[in-house]
């Protein structure tokens, strides 16, 4: 049997933003346009856990896994009937220590995300049929943290989701998407069944579940673009290239954090 590549979606913000970050948000047209796209050509667009379920079962139906990181308002507001007209299902990640407020891992940037949802508008998420996934306690660059504190922003996050929502939470996104052999191993330690990264490539069946890639949509890209994108993957060479260079910058990073400082 032919093992078909899985394109997942990472989004993060249902808004228009301008500067260095405005890959980060897509608007609501466009998210409807990009959707409808993929809709249209073919695909059934499904939350994470749910898309590698089917892909166990042997679905052999054109999946679309969609996720949504951090949290914000907007998902709730714009993301959510969107996703509906659709016919679309999503997982959402969010950041458990930073509900209700702004995004601070963006720096002075933040404000024009708007806030974070509130646990109240996250369980009308949960309501709505997404699946909550967790996105760590505070948004830290795991892949640096001692023990501990890895233990923490991965148990602590998901016990506090699970207990104010009462459903289980099966996905993890790791912040920023870094991740090692420890980071995955705590993630599974703490009960989560799968796990996604950045990768910006297309994740094939028998590959870890603790570090599903995912490609990004842009603002600036068409229905017929994301169609174009999903099905070809994108260039090898750029995920191919933070690969190689992931050892030398997690040393860095962690020299950083012994300084004081986040790099992301």
């Amino acid at each position: 049997m032919t093992v078909t590549a899985m394109p997942a979606l990472m989004y993060h913000s249902v808004s228009a933003v301008g500067g260095p970050l405005s890959d980060l948000a897509v608007p609501r047209g466009r998210l409807a346009e990009q959707l409808g796209a993929l809709t249209a050509a073919g695909y059934r667009l499904v939350g994470l856990s749910e898309a590698l379920d089917l892909l166990d079962a042997g679905c052999t139906d054109k999946l679309v896994a969609v996720t949504f990181d951090d949290g914000y308002r907007d998902f709730l507001t714009d993301g959510v009937p969107v996703l509906a007209e659709a016919g679309a299902g999503a997982t959402l990640y969010a950041s458990v220590g930073h509900l209700g407020e702004r995004a601070g891992w963006l720096g002075r940037w933040a404000p024009d995300f708007g806030r974070l949802l509130t646990w109240d508008e996250l369980a009308d998420v949960a309501a709505a049929g997404i699946e909550i996934g967790n996105h760590s306690l505070l948004h830290h660059p795991l892949d640096v943290l001692p023990a501990d504190r890895l233990r923490e922003e991965t148990v602590r996050s998901k016990d506090e989701l699970e207990q104010r929502l009462q459903q289980r939470v099966r996905s993890f996104a790791y912040p920023h998407g870094y991740n090692g052999g420890k980071v995955r191993a705590a993630v599974l330690a703490a009960g989560h069944d799968n796990a996604t990264e950045v990768g910006r490539r297309l994740h094939t069946p028998g590959e870890r579940r603790f570090a599903v890639p995912r490609l990004q949509p842009t603002p600036g890209m068409t229905g017929a673009d994301l169609v174009d994108l999903v099905a070809g993957g994108g260039s090898p060479v750029v995920p191919q290239l933070k690969r190689l260079a992931q050892p030398g910058w997690r040393v860095v990073r962690r020299v950083a954090r012994a300084a004081g400082r986040n790099l992301t």
